[in-house]
């Protein structure tokens, strides 16, 4: 008897199949209950509306993305140390994610001078022209890695960046580390609600 083996390329179409099953569960969630990533202890402590925060000192740091924003040039998470950063998941075909894009636009520009920038991540977008066009519609000026397969979202440490949950936002405080996040589309004043405690932090 003899064994066929299969194709390199069939092995990596099924691990990426794998992949694109984990990140299809519960797409588009406007997810409540703060919790995500099975049980770890991430410090979380959920507040209302669905928003969790970290204790200063308890807080993890974030990875160190790395990767291409829409327009295929390079672009790094290191490059906001030393700000406060917004970090929003997001796709061209997420109902939540095109209602909340206005108020991401709008607290990115109210707080801009206070030190604070905001960077998406596109994910499950296969090709950038629908991203862009999304970006076109609701004046989005910050950049957004292009993340298809979702696999920048896994870097970040379980439960606290939910490939489960899109639309997700976190901010990170000046020093790169995860301070607060929500499950769930935002306004301005949610927003303003995760920010604002970390300009006034020293």
């Amino acid at each position: 008897m003899s064994l066929v083996r299969a194709p390199r390329r069939t092995l990596l179409a099924a691990g990426a199949g794998a992949l694109a099953a984990v990140l299809t569960l519960s797409a588009c969630s406007g997810d409540l209950n703060g919790k995500s990533g099975g049980g770890d202890d991430t410090n979380f402590v959920t507040g209302t509306g669905g928003i969790s925060t970290v204790p200063k000192g308890k807080r993890t740091a974030a990875p160190a993305l790395t990767g291409e924003d829409l327009a295929g040039e390079p672009l790094a998470l290191e490059d906001y140390k030393g700000k406060i950063t917004v970090i929003n998941t997001w796709g061209s075909w997420c109902s939540p994610c095109r209602g909340e894009a206005e108020y991401l636009e709008k607290v990115a520009k109210e707080t801009k001078g206070q030190g604070v920038e905001f960077v998406g991540i596109n994910t499950r977008d296969d090709e950038t022209g629908p991203a862009r066009a999304f970006e076109e519609e609701f004046g989005v000026t910050y950049p957004s890695f292009h993340d298809p397969d979702g696999r920048l979202i896994l870097e970040f440490p379980k439960g606290t960046l939910s490939p489960q949950a899109i639309p997700t936002t976190i901010v990170l405080d000046r020093e790169g580390k995860i301070a607060a996040r929500a499950l769930r589309p935002l306004d301005d004043e949610m927003l303003r609600s995760m920010i604002d405690p970390l300009v006034s932090e020293k």
